[in-house]
């Protein structure tokens, strides 16, 4: 598995300007192909990312995690991914918008 910790269950990804960012797993996988890389375990330490942008990955975690955060405040803070809330409740988010 990619460079994931156990007791705090994150991963790192690697821009292709060299930037990493250490993120929980939750919040990557919202990302499909980020969850299938991590799933099919195609990196050891890192994953790398080499068509996105230091600046533009930091803005695809950022609203990753909102889209978590959303979810947790739907649900109770329960951990379910955005993906099966969409599913659920017929797709995007109104609030995720912007």
């Amino acid at each position: 598995m990619a460079s994931t910790t156990e007791s705090t269950n994150k991963i790192l990804l690697k821009s292709n300007d060299g930037e990493e960012f250490e993120v929980d797993v939750v919040v990557a996988e919202e990302s499909l192909t980020i969850k299938h890389m991590i799933e099919d375990d195609c990196a050891d330490s890192v994953i790398p990312l080499p068509n996105v942008t230091g600046k533009i990955l930091s803005k695809v975690i950022e609203y990753c995690k909102k889209r978590v955060e959303l979810v947790d405040k739907k649900n109770g803070s329960d951990s379910t991914t955005y993906a099966s809330y969409g599913s659920v409740n017929g797709g995007e988010n109104d609030e995720l918008k912007t």
